[in-house]
């Protein structure tokens, strides 16, 4: 194997990847499977993870599912505990999985919206993370790389809960990086913009928001779940390995948009 192909080689990791169900959860499932990583497939249904994890085995991968609802946080503890009783140990988390049950201004939010957003986009994966620590830095190193959204960077109508708890995520991203760092412990944050999920449905099968998004963008388009994939995987390997509390945008240039 070349030097640049060896540092994409994910043999003898084990990567938890949460809301991997469907959509970009699914897609970097795939990615770190494909390059060797043994995967456990996690979101809320038992049985829409076994079918997931039955597809990667299928096709000569290393995968199991695990349901975890990442608001309950004696789930996220039973999901470490399974990967180390399973899979020996943690090499690298993806936190995917979110929620956003609201769209409308801030001032007709409320209390309880809040903090289920909080509970499953910021306070779950800070859980994860910390408990999959000591498995990491015993293991020798890890990579966590949150998923966050272009919408935790700039602010859009009715999307107010929603983008607080990304750019939440963003800021506990690079504290990771900062405090870990010293362990062996890489954090990164990739922030994508429109891409084509049933957890953004409700935006791209408007054509009318669709159109005037799609206008702004210099690539001219919103994106396909399988986009966030590689570089979810070139973040969780070696081949990133200098990297750390980094903030990537996978946006089509949305951010660059006036």
């Amino acid at each position: 194997m070349s030097r640049i192909k060896q540092q994409f080689d994910l043999n003898g990791k084990v990567a938890i990847v949460t809301g991997a169900s469907k959509g970009i959860g699914e897609s970097i499932a795939w990615g770190l499977a494909e390059m060797g990583a043994t995967v456990v497939v996690s979101s809320r249904k038992q049985e829409a993870v076994d079918a997931v994890a039955q597809q990667l085995v299928d096709a000569g991968h290393k995968a199991t599912g695990k349901a975890c609802h990442m608001g309950d946080l004696d789930h996220v503890a039973a999901l470490i505990n399974y990967t180390k009783e399973t899979h020996g140990g943690v090499d690298i988390v993806v936190n995917n999985a979110a929620t956003n049950p609201t769209f409308g201004p801030l001032e007709d939010t409320d209390s309880d919206v809040f903090d289920k957003i909080m509970q499953v986009n910021v306070k779950g994966p800070l859980e994860l993370c910390k408990l999959a620590l000591p498995s990491m830095v015993e293991r020798g190193g890890g990579s966590i790389v949150n998923i966050s959204s272009v919408e935790g960077m700039k602010p859009t109508f009715g999307l107010g809960l929603y983008s607080t708890s990304k750019a939440a995520l963003i800021m506990m991203t690079q504290n990771m990086a900062k405090e870990w760092g010293n362990r062996g412990v890489r954090a990164n944050v990739v922030c994508p913009g429109l891409v084509q999920t049933k957890f953004s449905a409700a935006l791209w099968k408007n054509e009318k928001i669709l159109d005037t998004y799609q206008k702004h963008l210099p690539l001219g388009r919103m994106a396909q779940p399988d986009e966030m994939a590689g570089l979810a995987v070139f973040l969780a390997s070696p081949a990133s390995s200098y990297l750390t509390g980094a903030v990537v945008t996978a946006d089509g240039g949305y951010m660059l948009a006036g």
